[in-house]
């Protein structure tokens, strides 16, 4: 799933394509958003939000996209032939140069300007961490209001903080030695202002435009490979050796990666119920 530095990249590189320009072309796939409205006028902004994009029209309609799992946005040159069917574009934007398409996105949806900040998704949104105006103090204030929650749970609750998915989830509570199993509530608050501040950094450091894959562990000569724990199940952990463990998690069955020799328990329930119930060996996301 794209995570919050993916949506921030895909921003910063639709921007210069649509920002300024007029929509000379538009059409959506069927059931979908009447996007024709948006012919005619100007692009005014690109906006990442969390794992959310909004593109803002002079004509007050903004477009509203989710790529959850398997979405994402191409560009193309006018003529070009596209690099996926055709029947999987949700939303295609023409301008005078440029051709963007939007493909498998889940949520693609037109609306106007004011209401957006009524968008039920949107407006329940946490601090997001890429955001210039980021409060670690609400996001603090934000997990204290959940203490019976897993943390690594906690940590994928976008009411929270925007931003985090699975792959930063996994990687941020390796990085501070937290079971992601453990409570909220018996994590003390610099526990807590510890995996905050890791989680920010970590995906501040992978939103620069241009980084051609996701790293998180930069800086660290005891690490083989882009990450710690996430999509390595049963490999050596890079800090003590023992085999990383994989196990799924909460009510949407999400998997999680833990070294649970550098992550022991600390006060965790056991991860044995039906929903938190290890993977097969073959099994990596």
């Amino acid at each position: 799933m794209p995570e919050g530095d993916t949506i921030f990249q895909t921003a910063a590189a639709l921007r210069p394509l649509l920002v300024g320009q007029h929509i000379l072309g538009a059409r959506a796939r069927t059931p979908g958003p009447q996007i024709q409205r948006v012919v005619g006028a100007r692009v005014v902004s690109v906006e990442p939000v969390g794992k959310h994009l909004l593109i803002r029209f002079d004509n007050g309609l903004t477009l509203h996209t989710h790529l959850r799992m398997g979405g994402t946005w191409h560009r193309y040159a006018p003529g070009e032939r596209w690099r996926m069917a055709d029947w999987k574009a949700r939303v295609v934007l023409e301008v005078a140069e440029h051709v963007l398409v939007c493909f498998n996105a889940p949520v693609a949806e037109l609306m106007e300007n004011r209401a957006v900040a009524l968008h039920p998704a949107l407006r329940s949104l946490g601090p997001d961490l890429l955001s210039p105006s980021f409060s670690s103090a609400e996001s603090l204030r934000r997990l204290r209001s959940q203490p019976d929650a897993e943390i690594a749970e906690a940590l994928l609750d976008q009411r929270v903080m925007a931003g985090v998915g699975n792959v930063f989830k996994s990687e941020t509570l390796f990085i501070e030695s937290v079971n992601p199993w453990t409570r909220v509530a018996v994590l003390d608050d610099s526990r807590l202002e510890a995996i905050i501040a890791t989680a920010h950094r970590l995906l501040l450091d992978n939103a620069t435009p241009g980084r051609p894959h996701r790293v998180t562990t930069r800086g660290d000569p005891a690490a083989r490979g882009s990450s710690y724990v996430y999509g390595r199940a049963n490999e050596p952990c890079p800090h003590c050796g023992t085999p990383i463990r994989v196990r799924r998690q909460g009510a949407l069955n999400r998997p999680t990666y833990w070294c649970p020799n550098c992550q022991p328990a600390d006060g965790a329930a056991p991860p044995t119920s039906p929903t938190a119930r290890e993977l097969p060996r073959t099994a990596d996301r």
